[in-house]
């Protein structure tokens, strides 16, 4: 017998969305059964996070946004300025906080919602669906049955790649003393820092206003930093490379992101689904997941409600994850210069073709003229490598 149509595993960016989706006002369609199992509040909790990704205003999270910009700036390595507005694009900075209680709001009107705390053991096939196995913060034990089920944490392993970096960093939001900060720019890579032996650094500044804003160091690089080299990077980008003089720390985020070009597998059973960075929603090449995983739960939930069936379609096409294996093999083997390539993409190309680049959302011809901006030789070489090198599995 079956507890529900779904269990949704995981309550983070992924597993409220599906939620969300799913909870969505229909009419002549029958109501769903969900439950959806947060981890208890302890270690597996997820911390506060920040999102950021790019649509037109208007979008339906705008009510919740803690900001968004209009115009994006990039510094180059010797401190060349680039300024670009994505219009009809913006900037938009969502606190998973913040998100939560959007969706919250949406589940607790949806009388057919369950809620539970428990740490998930297993999720596999059963004869009729899915089989969800867990212990409750007691430690008693915690048996779910559904027709499907989607799983958004991450396995002990990424899966086999030519390339696998990691997008980590850590954040400070600021106070200052003196208004520093210029509210309706955001600046989206700045390279005057240090820069890795392989990969790309820089700093990221999203101004809330005058004098508040949230500053992170970032690296695409192997291997994660030791929290006080994060510390040591930013003490020195916000004395030396940005001046913000005296100012108090209010909040902290660390995160590190895969970039691979790893094959994420989006149904691991007949009813057992992946879905987040778990199913390969985070884009190799930037990092950014936010945007794609509201593509992916929609797309899951329209196909669930017109179908039955809830295969969810691959996150990026072929064409993108290709051109994200050679960017990643390139940035790796240092036949690039992250911080020159990046800085010179956005010199040369309008922000908005960019960003929709970036989310793998151009046309043929326009990724041409984007590719006509990059070093070709160098990443021509990188082609002709990727199919002999071989793929290796890294742990999370």
């Amino acid at each position: 017998m079956r507890d529900a149509d779904a269990v949704i595993v995981g309550a983070g960016a992924a597993g409220l969305s599906l939620a969300y989706r799913l909870c969505a006002p229909t009419t002549g369609t029958h109501r769903l059964g969900i439950v959806l199992v947060d981890a208890p509040r302890g270690p597996h909790t997820p911390p506060e996070r920040t999102w950021c990704y790019w649509e037109p205003p208007g979008g339906e999270f705008d009510d919740a946004l803690t900001a968004a910009w209009d115009d994006l700036r990039v510094y180059g390595p010797g401190g060349e300025e680039t300024l670009g507005r994505p219009a009809p694009l913006r900037y938009k900075m969502l606190r998973s906080s913040a998100f939560a209680s959007v969706v919250d709001a949406r589940l607790s009107a949806h009388p057919s919602v369950v809620r539970i705390e428990a740490t998930v053991d297993s999720v596999r096939d059963a004869p009729d669906g899915a089989e969800v196995r867990a212990h409750d913060p007691a430690g008693r034990p915690v048996t779910l049955r559904a027709r499907w089920a989607f799983d958004s944490r991450p396995g002990p392993r990424l899966p086999p790649a030519r390339t696998t970096l990691r997008q980590h960093f850590r954040g400070w939001f600021v106070r200052t003393r003196r208004p520093v900060f210029d509210p309706a720019v955001a600046d989206l890579m700045d390279f005057r820092v240090p820069q890795p032996a392989h990969g790309l650094a820089f700093g990221y500044v999203l101004p809330l206003d005058p004098r508040a804003a949230l500053v992170e160091y970032t690296e695409f690089s192997r291997r994660p930093l030791e929290t006080t080299a994060y510390e040591r990077a930013l003490r020195h980008y916000t004395a030396h490379v940005r001046n913000l003089g005296d100012f108090r720390i209010t909040a902290v985020e660390q995160g590190a992101i895969p970039m691979t070009d790893g094959r994420f597998p989006r149904r691991v059973g007949r009813s057992v689904f992946r879905i987040g960075t778990a199913g390969g929603a985070t884009r190799p090449s930037t990092g950014y997941t936010f945007a794609c995983v509201q593509r992916q739960t929609a797309a899951i939930a329209a196909r669930l409600r017109r179908h039955g069936s809830p295969v969810p379609p691959p996150p990026h096409t072929r064409w993108a994850r290709a051109l994200d294996a050679v960017l990643l093999r390139a940035l790796d083997s240092g036949r690039v210069d992250g911080a020159e390539f990046f800085s010179t993409l956005f010199g040369a190309v309008p922000t908005e073709r960019l960003l929709r680049f970036l989310d793998g959302r151009t046309r043929l011809w326009e990724d041409l003229t984007v590719g006509l901006r990059t070093p070709v030789l160098p990443m021509l070489r990188t082609v002709a490598e990727l199919p002999l090198l071989p793929r290796r599995s890294d742990p999370w």
